[in-house]
């Protein structure tokens, strides 16, 4: 299915004109970007696809390609979820041990081929700089906030710069280290040119300043004695195709395009994630034995996917993040598969999972979601939704039910490993929280974001996440 390397670069040398690229400061040649479509293309070029199906329409149920929201339709591929204890060569996975050497490296390699891609291995260092530190009070709590950088060594490649953007916020009063719950989000505390066009400006004529407001979770977080950070996704990689020769794809890449099993967005956003708890491991403010990570839609997909890949982080909360997150891909309810292939959402996985929408099916996937949940085990996930119908839903799109029964299916792993699963394979009703195990699954009421569930979410995991004393035998 794959061409050759070399009919790889030719493709993309029709593409990418040296000639036509930019010269930066240092002299290195900087390729020009591409569009979306074009960086699209010539991925299905190296691919040998000519063809891919269209998504599900969320928007028009009249359309050929309408969503599907009936429940009879929804399994189209019965009897193929993989299973998770089950290793390639036919063996059944008995023990911890078989776990860890033999059957999850297996899922791992499978989602670095085929899902998420591969981080390179010659990753550059990140050096983290403390640009400003200032006091403030955060409901009743005095607190603390640094806004940090992190500086990717670029050496190889000073044609790109990427600087990671991080606030980290912690209580003032804090006797020790405190856990600390990282989110993907918003810098906050840089105004930043208004996005409505148009003749949006100031009495004095300048253009608008806007920003967004900080997480209104942040006061739940800090009365706990905990602290939070936010890392903002697109200071890694930009949200779109025509960034994949930009950010931290594009450095490791020098500005080319990426080969079929590269990495997309949520795997480097993961990575960028990663690189935070490095630093906590150097700030003693925070206990980084007990950091957390939180995201809402696409953001907890790399929540997700951040949680499996990198086993220092504690405690998962898993806000709507349906397709490429904790939904099923066989499932073929709201978003599908096939949305995911498409040029507008195709930057977040690795190139070779253009081949699942066309011309494979998600059905020829050799994992599935509840296997990348089975890997954040035996650490506790909660996986938050808000409800499908009724006042303020979030709808069904997210496929609220294909994330439970993705919970359910990772259960055998959680079981394996001597903790509890969700303790139910019954969908359960709104505001139902399954939060017995350390598999948790909840909706509100609330619409697409997190916020009716931090209460029930930090109730779970006040029995895993622990202030400790400055002079525990775990401080610092």
């Amino acid at each position: 299915m794959v061409r050759s390397l070399a009919v790889w670069l030719s493709l993309s040398a029709s593409i990418v004109s040296p000639a036509a690229g930019q010269t930066s400061a240092t002299g290195d040649e900087l390729p020009p970007p591409m569009t979306a479509q074009q960086d699209h293309r010539l991925m299905m070029e190296a691919l040998g696809i000519k063809e891919l199906r269209p998504g599900a329409n969320g928007m028009n149920p009249r359309a050929a390609n309408a969503a599907n929201y009936d429940e009879s339709k929804a399994n189209p591929y019965p009897g193929s979820l993989p299973d998770p204890l089950i290793a390639k060569d036919g063996q059944k996975i008995t023990t911890p041990d078989q776990w860890w050497k033999k059957r999850r490296p297996e899922i791992l390699e499978d989602f670095d081929r085929e899902v998420y891609g591969r981080v390179p291995k010659d990753m550059p260092s990140v050096t983290w700089e403390v640009k400003e530190t200032t006091r403030e009070k955060v409901g009743e709590v005095p607190a603390i906030t640094k806004r940090l950088i992190g500086h990717v060594d670029n050496a190889r490649y000073p044609g790109i710069t990427v600087e990671m953007v991080m606030i980290l916020t912690t209580p003032a009063g804090a006797k020790g280290p405190v856990p600390v719950m990282l989110e993907f989000g918003f810098d906050w505390l840089t105004p930043r040119p208004a996005p409505t066009p148009g003749k949006a400006a100031t009495k004095k004529g300048g253009p608008r300043r806007f920003t967004f407001g900080p997480p209104p979770w942040r006061e739940q977080v800090l009365a706990h004695g905990w602290g939070f950070a936010v890392i903002v996704p697109n200071s890694i990689q930009a949200d779109n195709g025509a960034g994949l020769t930009r950010g931290i794809i594009g450095l490791c890449n020098r500005g080319r395009p990426r080969k079929p099993d590269d990495w997309g967005a949520l795997r480097a956003w993961a990575w960028g994630a990663s690189r935070a708890l490095d630093y906590f491991e150097t700030d003693r403010t925070v206990d980084a034995r007990q950091v957390g990570i939180e995201g809402l839609s696409r953001y907890g997909k790399a929540a997700l996917v951040a949680m499996a890949y990198d086993s220092r982080f504690a405690i998962g909360f898993i806000g709507s993040s349906g397709e490429g997150g904790a939904k099923l891909h066989r499932r073929r309810f709201g978003e599908l598969v096939e949305n995911l292939t498409g040029s507008g959402e195709y930057h977040w996985m690795a190139g070779n999972f253009l081949k699942y929408g066309g011309p494979l099916t998600p059905g020829d996937l050799p994992v599935d979601a509840h296997e990348l949940i089975a890997l954040c085990a035996p650490r506790p996930v909660f996986v938050s939704y808000g409800a499908s119908s009724g006042p303020g839903a979030e709808g069904q799109w997210v496929d609220q039910r294909g994330s439970f029964l993705a919970e359910v299916a990772a259960g055998p792993v959680y079981r394996l490993l001597g903790k509890k699963d969700l303790g139910t394979d019954e969908f359960p009703e709104v505001e139902t929280a399954l939060i017995s195990g350390e598999l948790a699954f909840r909706q509100h009421r609330g619409g697409h974001t997190t916020g009716p569930n931090w209460p029930t979410f930090l109730k779970f995991a006040d029995r895993y996440i622990h202030v400790r004393r400055a002079d525990s035998p775990a401080g610092r």
